[in-house]
């Protein structure tokens, strides 16, 4: 995957970042309002909101914080801005799109399974432009790349294992388990090992594109 050595051109990857953070958010909303199993990590917030109050989105926040820290520690790094903007700014979003009116549940089975789809495809590729702009990642996505950086495995492996285990986690706090929990489980990494590189590379593309449109513009290198 082509990274940015320079950390230049800091407003356009920052509205590559908002704009990627608000596109996931609405697929993870999507995924809830699909009604046929939301993600593992939304069973999990969805089991502390039922257990312990707040909202759906708070809870996304609180958890964050404890995630982004056992990812410090795997990386033996202090995480970036952006991965703490990432975790308010996603509690907030979901929230926000979870009161709009007309995001509701489709009264039938084909309407369902349609919303499901399209709703992991966008939260895949939301988190992959959110990432590719390197303001850096939130708290899930901060801990998959440094065990990805720490083992060296593949990122579908790594993301589908946490998948996997906090989806037992949500489950046994009484968050709702349907099939398409299962198939989010087993999915969203492989899904994300295409939308990640992909992204990346649209991103740095347009990134190319500012700048020479902008001699004046920070500098930076494209390494592989």
């Amino acid at each position: 995957m082509q990274r940015l050595k320079n950390r230049g051109q800091t407003g356009p990857r920052f509205i590559i970042y908002l704009f990627g953070l608000l596109v996931m958010s609405l697929g993870i909303v999507l995924l809830i309002l699909a009604d046929l199993g939301p993600s593992p990590w939304d069973v999990l917030h969805v089991g502390l909101y039922y257990k312990f109050g707040l909202t759906i989105g708070s809870w996304n926040v609180i958890a964050g914080f404890f995630i982004l820290g056992v990812s410090a520690m795997i990386s033996k790094s202090i995480p970036q801005f952006g991965a703490f903007l990432n975790m308010i700014l996603v509690g907030l979003f979901i929230d926000m799109y979870l009161m709009i009116p007309f995001l509701q549940t489709p009264s039938s089975l084909t309407g369902k399974v349609v919303m499901f789809v399209v709703a992991l495809l966008i939260n895949c590729y939301g988190m992959g432009l959110y990432i590719s702009a390197q303001l850096g990642a939130g708290p899930r996505d901060s801990l998959m790349l440094a065990i990805t950086s720490k083992t060296g495995w593949k990122v579908g492996k790594v993301r589908s294992t946490m998948e996997v285990l906090v989806l037992i986690i949500g489950w046994r706090l009484g968050g709702p388990l349907f099939w398409g929990t299962i198939v989010i489980s087993l999915m969203i990494g492989v899904i994300a090992g295409f939308s990640l590189p992909q992204c990346q590379r649209f991103t740095n593309f347009i990134l190319q594109r500012l700048k020479k449109n902008n001699p004046k513009s920070n500098q930076y290198k494209e390494i592989s």
